[in-house]
């Protein structure tokens, strides 16, 4: 199957607010939260998806024949491509009654097994989401990242203990989650983080041989602070709009920050990734691999384990057409002066 029947499937299946339209670019879902809309204006969804169309990419063919190849590093694991599934913290509530949480988690991180890849899970409001999530990681030798939410310290420390004894290939933060709405008042707290108490948990990450990550950072000073607590990736990354309204596209500041930090840390981003098109195009502009979120969601809802290795099948052959029309054999030949 393809997006477009997938996302056909799944409207059947889907919760009131996503549309499961033909094209995942935040238009009919607007500031519907819950449901995977963006804060306020609900345009920052939008504006992600639309940043990636305006990067123009060149075409070379004259070159000797070769079969693209697509894979790519990421901490001591070879992907079959450079996307892994995005994280969601409660895809019953956005999404609808199809999947529980933890029936979604484990169908993402296997599926996205088998397609040489990795799913990265989601931190909610409810403790199981978490430790479902890392007894499924652990199932499957540590493929998949784990994901925790900026709460208080001390949460933090034990979500931490119990997902390190997993082995993921890494864990992450996503530091924006706390402009989430859903968090406001909630118990455990969650907020912003120093640099010190981020690098207690990358040493904490450090010491059982397992990468950081910190996702949310949109900015050059954010990923020289990311650097300095001791993350070893960042995720350029606004949240898909849900944090903060009025922010610029992920696409806008990734090249800046992949300049100034891409040779200390991984540059990963995500925000309106639809297409093998827009990871090439992602490459190119910086980063080392790109997260995908609410498109496999749909697949998931419209042809569950199927459509996600589908899709996954689907982007892999959209970049490798694209990167023989442009003249790039491997991933690492990606580079910005394949763009107009």
């Amino acid at each position: 199957m393809n997006y477009s029947q997938m996302a056909a499937a799944a409207r059947g299946n889907m919760g009131p607010w996503c549309k499961a339209c033909p094209v995942c670019n935040g238009r009919a879902c607007g500031s519907h939260m819950p449901g995977p809309g963006s804060k306020g204006t609900g345009t920052v969804a939008t504006r992600n998806y639309d940043a990636w169309q305006r990067v123009c990419v060149q075409m070379d063919t004259i070159h000797e024949r070769f079969e693209a190849d697509t894979s790519v590093g990421f901490f001591g694991r070879r992907l079959s491509v450079p996307v892994m599934i995005g994280p969601l913290g409660d895809v019953k509530l956005h999404y609808g009654d199809k999947w529980e949480m933890e029936a979604y988690n484990s169908c993402i991180l296997q599926a996205a097994s088998e397609a040489g890849s990795l799913a990265w899970t989601g931190d909610g409001m409810v403790a199981a989401i978490h430790e479902s999530a890392v007894k499924d990681i652990r199932k499957l030798g540590g493929c998949g990242v784990t994901t925790i939410k900026p709460w208080n310290m001390e949460t933090i420390m034990e979500k931490l203990e119990l997902a390190l004894d997993a082995h993921p290939t890494a864990i992450a933060m996503d530091i924006d989650a706390a402009g989430l709405p859903f968090l406001r008042g909630f118990e455990p707290p969650a907020g912003p983080k120093t640099v010190e108490e981020l690098a207690r948990v990358a040493d904490a990450c450090h010491a059982a041989d397992t990468p950081f990550v910190l996702k949310g950072i949109m900015t050059v000073r954010g990923a020289h602070k990311a650097v300095a607590a001791g993350a070893d990736g960042i995720v350029v990354s606004n949240h898909g709009g849900r944090v903060q309204d009025g922010v610029p596209a992920t696409a806008d500041v990734l090249p800046a920050i992949a300049n100034e930090v891409g040779e200390k840390v991984t540059v990963l981003v995500d925000g309106g990734i639809r297409t093998g098109l827009d990871v090439f195009r992602a490459l190119a502009l910086g980063a080392d691999a790109c997260l995908i979120c609410r498109p496999f969601a749909v697949a998931t809802y419209g042809a569950g384990a199927e459509g996600v290795r589908d899709y996954f099948a689907q982007l892999g052959r959209e970049l490798a057409d694209t990167m023989e029309m442009c003249g790039a054999q491997t991933t690492a030949d990606i580079n910005a002066d394949m763009l107009a």
